[in-house]
């Protein structure tokens, strides 16, 4: 059973991205069953203000060209009451994209059940590796319930002097046969759902995965339900780049689009 898909979605405030990444974050949507989901939580990272926790959106619903998708005012309330949360601004949630372009995808794959499901916007600020583990405990008991889906954005890979990254390794060949050998690295520690090893990758790597706090988060979820004996395996379904970098005057944003499955 479907409990989570994973899109990775350009860095880009024009969302112009969709170009790019679309039908790589479709292969994740695809998985969705819309017939037994009712909540969708979906986690984002802060581009714009500094977290150093969660925050919830004000408003009550977000509207996307299909149709106005619900936020799920009973689980905000729920999540408001432990005290790790802070609300965003207006601005701040208007300005923020990581979630926003996943609304689109949620309300196309859910078209058919539009009046009976509910969204959990979350957005994820620069968590430490122990706040990742209390997020990750807090929400693995939504994890456990299989009506509830987790759509996790970020992106993997931005290569090039405009982020100020540019990691290569010789033996690859061409630097974008490198970078896809760098973020496939990753993806595969992310396969073995340890927030350690995947934890260590970017102490080493310095990948620069925008959403490796919600990732965190969500490993760290999946963790504390096989402590518990829950069998999940999560793997990727898709990868691409915007662009193939072959001198250091190209650059270039990687995506990767994968499901967990509970067994």
């Amino acid at each position: 059973m479907l409990r989570s898909t994973w899109e990775y979605l350009t860095w880009s405030r024009s969302h112009a991205g969709y170009t790019y990444c679309g039908s790589c974050a479709a292969h994740a949507y695809k998985q969705v069953d819309p017939n037994i989901t009712r909540k969708i939580f979906i986690l984002g990272p802060s581009h714009h203000v500094p977290l150093s926790r969660c925050a919830l959106s004000s408003v009550d619903i977000y509207r996307t060209p299909l149709y106005d998708l619900r936020i799920d005012q009973k689980i905000y309330a729920e999540l408001w009451k432990t005290g790790m949360f802070e609300r965003m601004s207006l601005q701040t949630d208007e300005d923020e994209h990581s979630i926003e372009m996943h609304l689109p995808y949620t309300a196309k794959a859910m078209e058919s059940h539009k009046d009976e499901f509910t969204i959990v916007p979350v957005l994820v600020g620069a968590l430490s590796e122990s706040k990742e583990q209390e997020f990750g405990k807090l929400f693995s008991k939504y994890l456990a319930d299989p009506s509830n889906l987790f759509v996790v954005s970020s992106d993997f890979c931005h290569w090039g002097q405009r982020f100020r990254y540019s990691y290569y390794d010789e033996s690859q060949g061409e630097i974008y046969r490198s970078i896809e050998h760098l973020d496939k690295m990753g993806m595969s520690i992310i396969e073995q759902l340890d927030p350690v090893s995947f934890s260590n990758y970017l102490k080493k790597y310095h990948n620069t995965i925008c959403g490796r706090h919600p990732i965190g988060v969500l490993l760290n979820a999946i963790n504390e339900l096989q402590k518990n004996g829950m069998n999940m395996s999560f793997s990727f379904l898709n990868y691409a780049q915007s662009s193939q970098c072959r001198n250091w005057q190209d650059s270039s944003v990687s995506y990767a689009a994968g499901a967990l499955m509970v067994h």
